[in-house]
């Protein structure tokens, strides 16, 4: 599994917005401009992760993006699966189905599947608040 430029872009789109909405709304060229990220990838992730439930949109002068819920509320888990697709280390355990045609006598489908699990379950237990923070903790 590999975190592409589109989940960790969204991460710090979170972050910034987290740290920076106040009661307003965070418009992203502030966020392209202060995470030195370019403007026009940031307006595709933005549309994913407004159109995923995860941001609110206000259109006009102090327009921009705000979270739909606590920072806390929201896991790292659940923004790069939104913007990733999965975060499957193989593709016979996306969706958490054995899909391939081999699963059935694969010696390696187990290591897979507890891979997975290990990914989803250390990503789910993080928060957006925590990133935040800094309350990441080490293996």
């Amino acid at each position: 599994m590999m975190v592409s430029s589109k989940g960790r872009y969204a991460l710090q789109v979170m972050m910034d917005i987290a740290k920076n909405e106040g009661d307003g709304y965070v418009s992203v060229a502030d966020i392209s401009e202060r995470q030195h990220l370019p403007l026009k990838y940031l307006e595709v992730i933005v549309g994913i992760l407004n159109k995923g439930g995860m941001l609110s949109s206000l259109r006009g002068k102090n327009g921009g993006y705000r979270l739909n819920k606590a920072p806390d509320e929201y896991s790292i888990s659940e923004i790069l699966n939104l913007t990733e697709g999965s975060l499957a280390p193989v593709e016979c355990v996306k969706g958490h189905t054995a899909g391939c045609e081999n699963a059935a006598t694969c010696m390696t489908l187990p290591l897979w599947i507890g891979l997975d699990r290990v990914i989803e379950d250390y990503l789910s237990n993080i928060s957006l608040q925590d990133v935040v923070d800094g309350n990441i903790k080490d293996f």
